[in-house]
């Protein structure tokens, strides 16, 4: 195996008879090989990526391009459902709205994980269902403490 080739990993599992088995490659084919697993395998991605980044450019550029930069005063205005606002948008809001946002998160999070397991239930071991009621047992029972502790309560 060369020392400091970038390919010797690639020289080694291919060539060498032990590990390549009965159908060792040449050497000569290893950069052919190389560059076609390249090309096959990651040339669509680097498209891609190309192609999102040209794509976002241009439309950054454009929405630049076209819109209006100057405002007026009815877009520097407050909206409020259409009144005139009755005090300082800057006030603070109850803690109740942040609790029920992050509650939400959570469970919402975790109740995701569930549409997977669904799918492969039929192939899973009956070490992933149990896994899963035990998950399943957790989420609940943090549900209940939630709902004693009256944090879905609103008033």
């Amino acid at each position: 195996m060369k020392r400091g080739s970038n390919l010797a990993w690639l020289e080694y599992w291919l060539v060498t008879p032990e590990v390549a088995g009965s159908n060792p490659v040449s050497p000569e084919n290893i950069n052919l090989i190389f560059v076609t697993f390249f090309y096959t395998e990651y040339f669509p991605i680097f498209i891609f990526l190309v192609f999102s980044t040209v794509l976002a450019c241009i439309i950054f550029g454009l929405s630049y391009v076209v819109s209006t930069h100057a405002a007026d005063a009815e877009k520097l205005s407050t909206y409020e459902c259409g009144f005139d606002p009755y005090e300082d948008s800057r006030n603070t809001f109850d803690v109740r709205f942040y609790l029920v946002a992050i509650l939400f998160i959570i469970f919402d999070l975790e109740v995701s994980f569930l549409f997977p397991w669904s799918m492969t239930l039929g192939v899973i071991s009956a070490y992933g269902f149990w896994t899963m009621a035990i998950f399943l047992l957790i989420l609940t029972v943090g549900f209940v403490y939630e709902w004693k502790k009256g944090a879905l309560e609103w008033e």
